[in-house]
């Protein structure tokens, strides 16, 4: 397992060593959109000018939105051009209707339609929560794509399946993604109340701003096309979805007090993966890591890119 396992490392409060000698920029950003088949998605650029630096494209979750990603943008921007995106159904980008439009390969397409509106042929993909799983199944089924990949609490999805199939605890902490899947769900949901886990006040009225501009029903869909299902009692659990390993190298963070994604579901993940993985687990952060652990994130995330880009 340590051969396959590069690290797996808690964290204290080294960050600042991390981040000696950087110079953090005022985020300064620029609207995009890309287009697959005719679906428009939303992103914005920071950082390096198109083409000069390696692009890093960065995917967030529910319910969120590219500025999630503003500490992040600013700790990569002297040495990337990093793109956020708005994914479909969120804020500035197309919202389409139908659960079926919200499936796997149609958010897979939409993170392709922004390496190529970059004029790339491949990017450091980047996820977050549904961000992560979109970010894991560029990786699997676009390898092309894909020069590294990083991702933030979202176990592999085989992970996920084996242990919404036979661990209770997970299942139980997945109750809420179960009862998204329901028809209608969405009618309960409203801008503050999904705003209401971002802490710092000037951005949690950023984020209330842009979920009014969201489609609420397409933020459930993608639960409805993509999350397992609970498992019917007496039933065998479903056989693992076949799924290619990932081929290139993988750095992974994971807040441990998440309560919607249980740390037993990393296990295995070297398994699934034919190259160098890293695993930062940090304790005292939740499930939005990218912001209960800024500083650590997006120092780790810089110097690991920069050992391999430069």
């Amino acid at each position: 397992m340590t051969s396959r396992l590069s690290r797996i490392t808690r964290f204290g409060a080294l960050i600042a060593l991390m981040l000696a000698g950087t110079t953090v920029r005022a985020l300064d950003v620029q609207d995009h959109y890309a287009d697959n088949q005719g679906v428009k998605i939303h992103y914005v650029t920071s950082g390096a000018e198109r083409g000069t630096r390696p692009l890093v494209v960065m995917i967030h979750g529910f319910p969120d939105f590219w500025y999630t990603w503003r500490d992040q943008m600013q700790s990569l921007g002297n040495d990337f051009r990093v793109a956020a995106v708005d994914q479909r159904g969120y804020n500035l980008s197309d919202k389409p209707e139908g659960v079926d439009a919200y499936a796997m390969p149609n958010l897979v397409a939409d993170i392709a339609a922004v390496i190529a509106a970059e004029g790339e042929s491949s990017a450091v993909v980047v996820g977050h929560d549904w961000g992560g799983a979109v970010a894991w199944n560029v990786a699997m089924t676009r390898p092309d794509l894909v020069r590294y990949l990083v991702i933030l609490n979202l176990p592999h999805p085989k992970g996920i399946g084996r242990e919404i199939a036979t661990n209770p605890a997970q299942r139980t902490n997945s109750e809420y993604a179960f009862r998204f899947q329901q028809p209608d769900a969405h009618k309960s949901l409203t801008a503050e109340g999904l705003a209401a886990w971002v802490t710092d006040a000037a951005a949690r009225e950023r984020y209330v701003d842009a979920f009014r501009r969201s489609s609420f029903e397409g933020m459930l869909n993608y639960y409805k096309a993509n999350y397992p299902r609970p498992p019917v009692d007496g039933a065998p659990p479903p056989a693992a979805p076949a799924m290619p390993n990932v081929r290139v190298p993988v750095l992974m963070f994971h807040g441990l007090d998440d309560q919607a994604l249980l740390p037993g579901a990393l296990s295995g993940t070297w398994d699934w993966v034919d190259a160098d993985l890293s695993l930062v687990t940090i304790p005292g952060a939740g499930h939005f890591v990218q912001q209960d652990a800024s500083a650590l994130v997006s120092g780790t995330l810089r110097n690991w890119l920069l050992q391999r880009t430069q």
